[in-house]
């Protein structure tokens, strides 16, 4: 029976307890109803304390933290015991308590023994000490038997006895209630869409407590999986997951799992009066091709044409059977895995782990998700999909969805023998069956499958496909929602469906709080990206110079933001560094650079694309390079110098003073920074002059100073007190502590007005070197950097240290008053003394910085890569 359309939309709540992203089905659901008429929402669990809202499309996106303080209570519940656990565990609160009683009763029992030899010697003892070897042999049965009771009581609980109240055996799903359950009953749904076992009991309560209010809300469970077939890793989810199943699936207006199979078999376990609706999770079909070239497995992994390439996709669980496949390699020389995976765990870990020791770890790449819509594209650049799984009931009785979705890639499969998969793969001639669990039979499977590839594939034909496809299996979905809900949406949202919509989050950065003033990325011959520290506003800058002498090129400039750290300076997109931890982060990340960009100018060596690939550039450069987006990489300093190198060159080395640990640290970090630029060879920048004394085969591109900004407000030394100032950002790097006596000490004396601006925005910096007249820089580099250059650009005299060595490495040698600590006080009374000469070195300062550094020798030098 048809149901009339209502005249608002309905409400849906499409619920699950993972973090939405890479849950292609969830994904699929919301969308395909959100094009029908529903106002949907889609609800997840965030990946951290603060809730998460953002869009996918049309549907509305929630991530809502989970605390853990029902099963922090429960735990502690059961660790106090009841009353026979706390008879066994009298006075006994933990391990460290058993080892105290233990060294306890041996003192006593050492003292006792003695008291018993000592009688034992005496004419009048003999008795008494008879007496007492009665009462240790006493006291010694009864610490045995206190120890035994104790560790039993223990092996009853690391057995993992359960009590079959999913409440006790997992009360992270109290959790989960308390998270999801009110909101939902807030949002007040027609329908909940319950997604596996974990979500069914809140999507029970929340329309229970709803129709109590008078609002009717209909439920359905949607089972991914077997519940009972599941080998699950502890004994509580065993028995938890089941009877929370047991208890509310007969409540469910309707029930719905992933295959024929699948259904027979809930039915019959439950006594359902009806079979649950059978909705596989297959690819859209709709879809297919539109991310042809714009993602590819083979891309980031880093892998040229032609190289052998199997790929998983999906969960890492032992029982996954991927392990197979690594100790598999070996036998397959040729051959490269691929695992498309989320965040790192124990699973991936151990599986890389065991690549490492069978010497196949570098033919093991790890390669992160993509939007639900271009997973088959992303797969096509395989060659063969692979379903290791282990033989376990619940992989028995459904075809899973990497196998639609290897298929839909134009992958033949290389399945293991488990039932419902291997049997789909003999009929239809699309792949190769191995014995599960069995290394030389697998890598027999993927030898064959190689050779006959194309036969396999010729296969795949679009019939097959037809009925994988999503399309057909979300009317399934759109019919039970209209008849538990007793709704129709009037229309649809016209346009779409939204397959291809990509999640827009408020958390993941915007724009920056004022505009740049360079050319816009844009249609424009090179794209250039800059990204992702921009140091003292340097991308900026370079982004300014670069557009403004080149009219074919448009920029963007990234900030990856710290922190609890002052963000002044301009970008285009500023991305949270929290947030850069989340993965669908690091993928927006990876889709902005790797379609947008023809160039990219990376600093500091640190990764573009966040952790997703380590912590540094080195990971991301395969991908970039597949992309086909040109790389050159900048340093500034301390990412690339070498701290031994320095500290034999300068007797005041910034590293004679670096916080406990920080050399160390550094030597590490810069030694790897110049293994990359060596190993990449990539152009190499660097901002600073003494770094080419660090990287001989680098290029200077100086630092670029907007020398309008800086022009200075007041002539120079005109005070009769003249104005002195130092900025550091950090006094060890400057070598304040070193020059802040002699400078205080000027000023106490009258000589100069000092002032020491530490923790300021660069604002009022800005204003205050403008208007002194001394400026001072470092004494712990050897070199100049961005102050040094602003203070010249005000047209103020500088006094820092710069060595000879750096001067000779670049070229030129700025107008700067050199000065050690040992010296400053003799360049500050010329200063002083000499007025005509600061106003002279002041005005030289401020030539030499539009000479050198107002950005037209740093485009020049960056003409050679940007013409690539």
């Amino acid at each position: 029976m048809r149901m009339p359309p209502s005249p608002t939309p309905p409400k849906l709540a499409v619920v699950v307890a993972n973090g939405i992203t890479g849950d292609s089905r969830v994904q699929k659901t919301a969308l395909a109803a959100a094009h029908a008429g529903w106002d949907v929402t889609l609800v997840g669990r965030a990946a951290g304390k603060k809730p998460e809202h953002s869009w996918l499309g049309p549907v509305k996106v929630v991530r809502l933290p989970v605390g853990n303080r029902m099963e922090r209570l429960v735990n502690a519940r059961k660790s106090r015991g009841g009353p026979r656990a706390r008879l066994t565990q009298w006075g006994i609160r933990d391990r460290a308590a058993l080892d105290q009683i233990r060294d306890a009763h041996r003192v006593w029992v050492r003292e006792q023994t003695t008291r018993i030899g000592h009688l034992a010697a005496t004419p009048l003892g003999g008795a008494a000490a008879v007496g007492l070897r009665a009462l240790v042999r006493a006291g010694r049965g009864a610490h045995r038997l206190r120890l035994r009771a104790y560790r039993w009581e223990q092996r009853r609980k690391t057995t993992g006895t359960t009590t079959g109240d999913w409440r006790r055996d997992w009360p992270a799903l109290l959790d989960l209630d308390l998270a999801f359950g009110p909101f939902i009953e807030e949002l007040a749904p027609d329908v909940v869409h319950a997604n596996d076992i974990t979500t069914i009991h809140t999507a029970a309560r929340a329309a229970s407590r709803l129709r109590a209010r008078g609002r009717r809300c209909a439920w359905l469970y949607d089972s991914h999986e077997y519940v009972a077939g599941i080998a699950w890793a502890k004994a509580a989810m065993r028995s938890a997951f089941p009877a929370v199943e047991r208890e509310y699936i007969h409540r469910a207006d309707a029930v719905v799992t992933v295959s024929p199979e699948l259904a027979a078999l809930i039915r019959a376990d439950h006594r359902l009066p009806e079979t649950p609706a059978v909705v596989r999770n297959a690819p859209v079909r709709a879809v297919v091709g539109a991310a042809a070239g714009r993602v590819c497995v083979r891309t980031a992994c880093g892998l040229r044409p032609g190289v052998p390439l199997l790929v998983y996709a999906g969960w890492l669980a032992p029982d996954r059977g991927v392990g197979t496949a690594v100790e598999a390699l070996p036998l397959l020389p040729d051959h490269h895995l691929a695992l498309v995976a989320g965040a790192p765990g124990a699973g991936l870990t151990a599986l890389l782990d065991r690549a490492a020791e069978l010497g196949v770890r570098h033919r093991v790449h790890v390669v992160p998700y993509v939007p639900q819509h271009q997973v088959a594209d992303y797969l096509a650049g395989a060659d063969l999909g692979l379903v290791p799984f282990h033989r376990m009931p619940n992989a028995e009785h459904s075809l899973p969805t990497k196998a639609a979705e290897y298929l839909h890639a134009g992958l033949p499969l290389v399945s293991s023998d488990i039932r419902a998969t291997s049997e789909f793969v003999r009929a239809h001639g699309v792949g190769e069956v191995f014995t599960a669990e069995d290394a030389a039979s697998f890598a027999a499977a993927v030898l064959r499958a190689t050779a006959d590839r194309d036969g396999l594939r010729k296969n795949i034909t679009d019939e097959l496909l037809d009925g994988l496809s999503w399309e057909r299996e979300a009317k399934t979905l759109l019919r039970l929602y209209s008849r538990i809900s007793g709704k129709t949406p009037a229309r649809g949202t016209g346009g779409g469906p939204y397959w291809d919509a990509e999640e827009r989050a408020a958390a993941r950065g915007g724009p920056a709080p004022e505009g740049g003033g360079w050319r816009p990325l844009g249609a424009t011959p090179v794209r250039l990206g800059l990204a992702p520290a921009n140091h003292a506003g340097q991308l900026a800058a370079f982004a300014t110079a670069i557009t403004h002498r080149r009219e074919g090129v448009s920029a963007e400039v990234v900030k990856h933001r710290s922190a609890g750290r002052r963000h002044d300076y301009p970008a285009d997109v500023l991305v949270d560094g929290a947030a850069l931890k989340n993965l669908d982060v690091q993928l927006e990340q990876v889709r902005r650079t790797l379609r947008r960009y023809t160039h990219l100018l990376a600093d500091a060596f640190r990764p573009v694309f966040g952790p997703l690939n380590g912590t540094s550039i080195e990971g991301d450069l395969p991908a970039l390079a597949q992309a086909g987006v040109r790389v050159a990489l900048l340093a500034h300093g301390g990412e690339v110098r070498d701290p031994g190198r320095h500290r034999a060159r300068h007797p005041y080395s910034l590293f004679r003073d670096a916080p406990e640990g920080y050399e160390a640290t550094l030597t590490r970090l810069a030694a790897r920074n110049r293994r990359i630029a060596e190993e990449s060879g990539l152009p190499v920048y660097v901002t600073t002059p003494d770094l080419l004394l660090d990287l001989p085969g680098a290029v200077w591109a100086p630092l670029v100073v907007d020398t309008g900004a800086w022009t200075g407000t007041r002539p120079v030394m005109t005070r009769r007190r003249p104005l002195v100032v130092h900025a550091p950002s950090a006094r060890w790097t400057k070598g304040t502590e070193r020059v802040l006596p002699l400078l205080q000490e000027y000023d106490r004396r009258g000589l100069i007005d000092f002032r020491l601006a530490e923790g300021l925005p660069p604002a009022e910096v800005r204003t205050l070197v403008r208007g002194a007249d001394v400026v001072i820089d470092q004494f712990a580099i050897g070199t100049y950097g961005a102050f040094a250059c602003e203070g010249m650009a005000a047209g103020r005299p500088v006094v820092a240290h710069v060595d000879e060595e750096s001067v000779a490495a670049c070229g030129i040698r700025p107008p700067i008053v050199s000065a050690t600590p040992d010296t400053l006080g003799a360049a500050l009374e010329r200063l002083l003394d000499d007025r005509e000469f600061a106003v002279r070195t002041g005005h030289e300062s401020a030539a030499f910085v539009r000479e050198h550094h107002d950005g037209t020798a740093t485009a020049a030098a960056l003409d050679a890569f940007l013409s690539s």
